[in-house]
């Protein structure tokens, strides 16, 4: 029983860029004075994941630019975005920044994988990374 209590909150495993480190980090320190938990959160997401080069990210791993088909598991709604950098973002396009609750939980993920987030409005939402395509 406690190792599948265990299995549930261990938070997935995540891999990085690291093209998109150097951006990513500044981003984070940059959010810790606007909005520390977000800029915090970045941080902790950077710090336990694993950073590779550009040629062995894996093609079903979020990173900058992925589009992301995933699935609210409280609501079973499915939803489409595209990952981007805040000066990309459009909600209206589906382009949501990494500098949101919901990209910094994506950043990193791969299919199959569930996380939970917490919304604007305080809610824990627990989401599953359906499908992952490369746009760039």
């Amino acid at each position: 029983m406690n190792s599948i209590v265990a299995r549930s909150t261990q938070k997935p495993r995540i891999v990085i860029n690291a093209d998109e480190l150097e951006r990513l980090e500044a981003l984070a320190e940059g959010a810790l004075k606007r909005n520390a938990p977000l800029g915090e959160r970045l941080l902790e997401e950077i710090g336990r994941a694993r950073i590779v080069s550009a040629k062995k990210m894996p093609p079903n791993v979020v990173g900058i630019g992925s589009t992301v088909r995933y699935l609210d598991n409280t609501t079973g709604r499915e939803t489409s975005i595209t990952l981007v950098y805040p000066e990309d973002a459009d909600i209206g396009q589906q382009r949501v920044s990494v500098m949101t609750p919901i990209g910094v939980a994506l950043l990193g993920l791969a299919e199959d994988a569930s996380f939970f987030w917490d919304t604007v409005g305080g809610q824990r939402r627990t989401l599953t990374v359906i499908e992952v395509r490369q746009t760039r």
